[in-house]
């Protein structure tokens, strides 16, 4: 099955370029895209032409699912820089707001009680619509365990609007993977680093469906 909304990945960094690599070894079209266009032009040609290079701004304009495979502190300037192209488009958020704690490990960037998916979605463009998703495995994970057998590894996500909900499950699928709605935006928290539905957090590894299903 194709997926029937368009897909972008913006950014090419380890994220980035595991969705992308997922969504192409299961046979399905995806726009990449970033800041140097050598570097989408090269991941697009060793693709086997199931992913298309494109700037930013013409991905954007293309997809109708976009996903910005970048850092939870760039979200804004992306959102105040692309804002009248994002309208209308199902955004997917993946960050963690996170940083290097100078001890070898990973810190907490803004307060304990927020989340990522909300403070990006206070400031999400007019008419856009955001799902937090993909962020809950890291990128070795969220490469490796992409069809995985013989049970597919859950990636949960949240959303307001279950008008959507299909499309992202769509996208999720077409990855590799079983969905599992958590719940609306205001329970980003609990899949994002630290969470108890995260990779880094209590759950602590990759879950079946099955698996999953008992945590919620």
């Amino acid at each position: 099955m194709e997926t029937v909304k368009k897909v972008a990945v913006i950014g090419l960094g380890n994220i980035g370029k595991a969705i992308a690599g997922d969504l192409i070894n299961n046979n399905h079209q995806v726009i990449v895209a970033a800041r140097n266009n050598e570097e989408s032009d090269n991941f697009a040609r060793q693709s086997g032409g199931l992913a298309q290079s494109m700037n930013i701004d013409a991905a954007i304009s293309t997809a109708d699912i976009i996903i910005p495979a970048i850092w939870f502190g760039a979200f804004k300037d992306f959102f105040n820089d692309h804002g009248a192209l994002l309208k209308d488009k199902i955004i997917v958020d993946v960050s963690n707001p996170i940083a290097p704690d100078g001890n070898g490990g990973f810190k907490k960037i803004i307060g304990e009680g927020e989340s990522a998916g909300e403070l990006n979605k206070a400031v999400l463009p007019e008419g856009a619509q955001l799902v937090k998703a993909f962020g809950t495995l890291g990128a070795e994970n969220l490469a490796g365990a992409t069809n995985r057998s013989p049970q597919k590894a859950v990636l949960f996500y949240a959303s307001d609007d279950s008008m959507i909900d299909k499309d992202i499950e769509e996208v999720i699928t077409n990855a590799g993977f079983d969905p599992l709605k958590v719940g609306g935006i205001d329970q980003s928290i609990r899949i994002e680093v630290f969470g108890d539905l995260h990779e880094f957090g209590a759950l602590g590894k990759t879950v079946s469906l099955t698996e999953a299903q008992s945590k919620l």
